[in-house]
């Protein structure tokens, strides 16, 4: 998505580490015109599909997901990193944030997602694809059909893309970044 490419080259910062903030326009704040170019993409890539629902994982996933479930007229259900009090009827299972380097488990209500579900899951960034794979097993165990994941950056030197395409998951990125280092953004073609 070249829109989203210049973008990322315009305002994105790069750092050692692999590490790339895009903090100004997609996941602090949030630039409202591109959130809606990307919703449009995903509807392109996603939007034959006989799906029924969207699903994300809180925070960051939820524009670009509200976006694309505006766009199709499909509810879209966030998936919730810590279980509330009042949350019933409850499937979860235990994701690896390799950013904060800590385990936690994720939930969603059955009430949201279940065997009459078919869904597509979109999300900010794919990376390690830890917590794509635990979303994936949520799907599962709430009975639902998973039809694919939607990122918007994949940073493919890293393992994540790789894994959910072994685990046979259709994978579309926006923009696929095969090299980060100090102010150095390096696109797939």
């Amino acid at each position: 998505m070249k829109k989203l490419k210049e973008r990322i080259l315009k305002d994105g910062k790069s750092f050692d580490g692999g590490i790339l903030k895009v903090d100004s326009f997609i996941n602090h704040q949030m630039d409202p015109i591109l959130m809606k170019s990307i919703g449009v993409e995903f509807v392109r890539r996603f939007g034959n599909l006989p799906i029924n629902k969207i699903i994300t994982i809180e925070a960051s996933g939820i524009a670009p997901a509200i976006m694309m479930g505006y766009l199709l007229e499909l509810p879209v259900v966030f998936v919730k990193k810590a279980e509330p009090s009042t949350m019933r009827n409850v499937v979860s299972t235990t994701a690896h944030s390799f950013t904060k380097g800590r385990d936690y488990t994720i939930c969603i209500s059955r009430d949201f997602l279940n065997e009459n579900d078919k869904v597509v899951f979109i999300d900010d960034f794919l990376a390690n694809g830890n917590a794509a794979i635990a979303v994936n097993n949520l799907v599962k165990e709430a009975g639902a059909e998973l039809f694919g994941m939607g990122f918007i950056i994949e940073k493919s030197f890293q393992e994540g893309g790789s894994r959910l395409r072994e685990m046979g998951i259709r994978v579309e990125s926006l923009a696929r970044i095969k090299e980060l280092g100090e102010d150095k953004i390096i696109f797939e073609d």
